[in-house]
């Protein structure tokens, strides 16, 4: 028994220690072009979510909840002061001056725009409204100048980034940032508490390491597929639709948890796992279509997905072996799977609730 309480306890920390709610996009996605090379021009584009820009200022202007294109055009001038003047362009060391802005509110994203006159000289931009966002928000600069293409990554600790120079910036990145869209991949697996809960039923019971594989290929290509459809566009998630695969993937937890505490055999669970991992990869999608990332979506969508499965790896790798260990002896197994399945059964009850009823 003390076996079983040592595989129970630890998840049980897990599942109390935050609520897996809605999948946030923290990324706010900016690209600056130069039309003419050296030029005095420049054009910005910055794309973030409505609960990101709701973080940054009072964008609701109605306080209707909703946030529209009436509610953006009231509130110019909190938009100027709350985020251009807090994310500076300087050129050579120079500020440069703002000459234009627009708001848009797009389906699933809000896209704001301006224009600056700057002088000669190096580009660079501070974006010093990091520190009003919760330490796990980045700004991913794509910038087109001359030419040429990169990305490159800031946070709250290096908060400026050289624009003007592809392949090159303060913190060493590589142009095409895959690396850093692995990064965040891999953390929103280990954030997404709820797939790993799903994980974790699916393990349960899992069988022999063949069927084990098996239902992982399945749950990764499902939600691949639901992942790659969304973030090019082919599929749509506004708020409504989020809210209910939200749900849904709570129902799934639930679903399996169920499984395990009543049926003896599971001959139906890769595909039962293919069809509900399409529903988790519209979780992982609600994140990536939310940064508006343009013509750096193939990038993204790459290093995102890489992320998520090399997390998802590293997750079973550390599970399957203990799971097999419980199962040598068929009674704490008993025990451990319906000790598991009740807990996990109460967690996808819970956010069931919280997602269902907002």
């Amino acid at each position: 028994m003390w076996r079983t309480a040592r595989l129970v306890a630890p998840l049980a920390l897990l599942l109390v220690a935050g609520s897996a709610g809605a999948h946030d996009a923290d990324i706010l996605y900016a690209q600056l072009w130069r039309p003419e090379a050296g030029g005095a021009e420049v054009r910005e584009r910055l794309t973030l979510t409505a609960d990101t820009l709701g973080r940054l200022i009072p964008a609701d202007a109605d306080g209707d909840g909703a946030l529209t294109q009436a509610d953006l055009d009231a509130r110019t001038q909190a938009l100027a002061v709350g985020i251009w003047d807090a994310i500076p362009l300087t050129a050579g060391g120079q500020p440069c001056t703002r000459t234009g802005a627009s708001a848009v509110v797009r389906a699933s994203f809000v896209e704001l725009g301006a224009t600056f006159s700057c002088p000669a000289g190096e580009l660079r931009q501070r974006f010093s409204l990091l520190s009003l966002l919760p330490a796990n928000y980045r700004v991913v600069l794509g910038t087109v100048m001359q030419g040429e293409q990169g990305q490159r990554f800031a946070d709250a600790q290096q908060p400026t980034l050289v624009v003007s120079e592809p392949g090159r910036s303060e913190r060493g990145e590589e142009p095409s940032g895959l690396l850093e869209w692995v990064g965040l991949g891999v953390s929103h697996i280990f954030e997404g508490i709820d797939h790993l809960t799903f994980l974790l039923a699916l393990l349960l019971v899992g069988g022999s390491f063949r069927r084990v594989l098996l239902l992982v290929t399945a749950f990764t290509v499902a939600h691949s597929l639901t992942l790659g459809a969304t973030a090019l566009g082919f599929i749509l998630l506004d708020e409504v639709r989020t809210r209910w695969v939200e749900a849904a993937i709570a129902v799934s937890i639930i679903w399996v948890a169920v499984e395990n505490l009543v049926l003896r055999e599971h001959r139906h669970r890769a595909l039962l796992t293919f069809l509900f991992g399409l529903v988790h990869g519209f979780g992982f999608a609600n994140v990536l279509s939310g940064y508006g990332l343009g013509d750096s979506v193939v990038t993204g969508l790459f290093g995102f997905n890489l992320g998520v499965e090399l997390g998802q790896t590293a997750v079973i790798a550390v599970l399957l072996p203990l799971v097999r260990l419980v199962q040598r002896r068929p009674a704490v197994h008993l025990r451990t799977v319906r000790g598991l399945s009740l807990l996990i059964l109460a967690a996808g009850g819970y956010w069931l609730m919280e997602r269902a009823l907002g």
